[in-house]
């Protein structure tokens, strides 16, 4: 599921204009005849209610007008507050205001604050407001008089519903520009948009639906979108049922270097999680005197413990043994728990740099490098980093708020200028790859908010990459399933106070209601409308 941004929206639109020679006008009929059809869809009893279409002077407008014919021609009783003179429209905006015109449908012009003022007991008073102001090309922050309008519709205590994108919510970040209508639900056009996924856009947008608008499939191919969502349908064409003779040695051995003092929980629930994903075997190596402790939490797994002179951990000195370990192992899982001793810096700095297999890194094993990330740059093997928003500004030497401002771009930044595949964890996870693709996961919840969550998570994905399964692959299964079971804990134990180990417990099921079809999310209710 494509998430587009509002140049390859535009794109899109301009090469089915061009190419198919479908006329602008058309498209904007489609547009506004399946918005209609979400309206109806939202509130059935909308045949019997008033409805205010709030419009601006563009294209969003322009749909707004055509929203308010195709509810008049169902009885609806409908009124247009365009908060604009109709001598600014142009091309199909005002084509479609002077039809919307001609049908008698009322029509009020309000061009400023004075005139608005004017009217706003009467809009007030509607039944449904549509929001058919700002559109997708916003990108600076909304003042003067249309922040007015705005925060009027937000207060109005009267359902809203978006055309396109909630006005105000900035379409690449999901992030308000100032202010931003508090959608009921939206429908949007041939694609959904980044900021209708990433939150807090999720939240200004309600309920979202996809409109069919008449743009050719195979116009994708040329624009090539680089961002998308990650939905149970694609989660579910990556699993792939095993041999019925396969055994422990064919479904891959991962070694996990974790755990530290007062942290071997930690160890313990990335090496049972990498089982619980399906890992034939996983060997922890640990420091020797966590070894007991370790081995008594990870009952499944198996130890290795290496010298650590009774300081509880692992150091430069233990490189070559663990480098020795990997011969066999088809996967490192490196860092949770570790800690952050310059000798072990000086460990994890020479696996990123010297291991024969790939790297999920997380915790420690990001802290480590995050003084000097030049280390990637000699890396033998492919390299997958999980970060929260705060060990990511570490490594990017940003601040939290810079990261968390725009994290796609962010993610696929660290991705693409360092040749790593990047998990930025949080609300709605980002997972960006060296070329440039980036995912957004619909999964998870804020009960997740817990210690271990991600200590987990790394043994997901490790799992999956220990079976073979590719790179990019191993972090959208890991990252999707691991938020999956989450949600199942949220509806099944309540909406927190569930922990990481409910979580990894839970994995098999989770796969399980995944490849059956049982579990839903989010993609589930944006089916396309034609």
């Amino acid at each position: 599921m494509y998430l587009l941004t509002a140049d390859e929206m535009r794109d899109m639109d301009r090469r089915t204009i061009e190419n198919f020679e479908l006329p602008g006008r058309l498209l904007m009929e489609n547009a506004g005849r399946g918005a209609t059809r979400v309206i109806f869809e939202n509130w059935p009893d909308v045949y019997t209610r008033s409805v205010a279409v709030i419009a601006g002077k563009g294209n969003n407008g322009g749909d707004g007008f055509v929203i308010a014919r195709y509810l008049a021609q169902h009885g609806v009783d409908v009124s247009v507050y365009l908060l604009a003179e109709r001598s600014w429209l142009k091309g199909d905006a005002a084509a479609n205001f002077n039809l919307a015109e001609t049908l008698g449908i009322p029509i009020v012009e309000l061009p400023d604050e004075l005139s608005f003022s004017r009217y706003k007991e009467e809009i007030a008073g509607r039944d449904l407001l549509v929001d058919a102001i700002l559109g997708t090309g916003l990108d600076s922050e909304v003042r003067g008089y249309f922040r007015e309008v705005i925060d009027f519709m937000n207060n109005a205590r009267t359902p809203l519903f978006s055309v396109d994108i909630a006005s105000g919510l900035h379409t690449e970040t999901g992030r308000p520009c100032g202010i931003c209508v508090q959608a009921d639900a939206t429908a949007t056009f041939g694609f959904a948009k980044l900021g209708h996924m990433l939150l807090p856009g999720a939240e200004y947008t309600g309920r979202l639906s996809v409109i069919d608008i008449g743009i050719p499939p195979y116009i994708v191919q040329y624009v090539d979108p680089k961002n998308q969502l990650l939905t149970a349908g694609k989660i579910r064409s990556r699993i792939s049922p095993r041999d019925l003779q396969a055994h422990k040695g064919q479904t891959g051995h991962v070694l996990a270097a974790a755990g530290g003092i007062g942290k071997t929980g930690a160890a313990a629930m990335t090496a049972m999680s990498a089982l619980r994903a399906g890992a034939g075997l996983v060997t922890l190596a640990v420091a020797q005197s966590l070894n007991a402790s370790i081995a008594a939490q990870a009952t499944e797994a198996m130890t290795h413990p290496l010298a650590d002179d009774g300081k509880g951990f692992l150091g430069g000195n233990n490189a070559d043994e663990i480098l020795s370990l990997l011969s066999d192992k088809t996967c490192l899982a490196l860092g949770p728990g570790m800690g952050t001793e310059k000798d072990t810096e000086k460990l994890v700095h020479e696996l990123i740099e010297k291991s024969p297999v790939p790297v999920v890194a997380d915790a420690d094993g990001l802290n480590n490098l995050a003084a000097n990330t030049a280390v990637l740059a000699k890396k033998r093997s492919e390299v997958i980093f999980t970060p929260h928003p705060g060990e990511m500004a570490r490594l990017a030497d940003a601040n939290t708020a810079d990261i968390q401002a725009d994290r796609i771009a962010a993610a696929r930044a660290f991705a693409q200028n360092h040749q790593v595949h990047l998990v930025l964890k949080g609300a709605r996870t980002v997972v960006a790859h060296p070329d440039g693709r980036a995912f957004v996961n619909p999964t998870g919840n804020p009960g997740m908010a817990s210690g271990g969550m991600g200590d987990v998570l790394t043994g997901m994905i490790a799992g999956f990459l220990a079976q073979g399964i590719s790179t990019e692959s191993a972090c959208h299964l890991g990252v999707y399933l691991h938020g999956a079971a989450a949600d199942i804990m949220s509806q099944t134990r309540g909406p927190f106070g569930y922990i990481a180990t409910d979580v990894m417990h839970h994995i098999p099921e989770t796969i399980r209601q995944v490849i059956d079809g049982t579990f839903k999310d989010i993609a589930h209710d944006c089916h396309p409308i034609f």
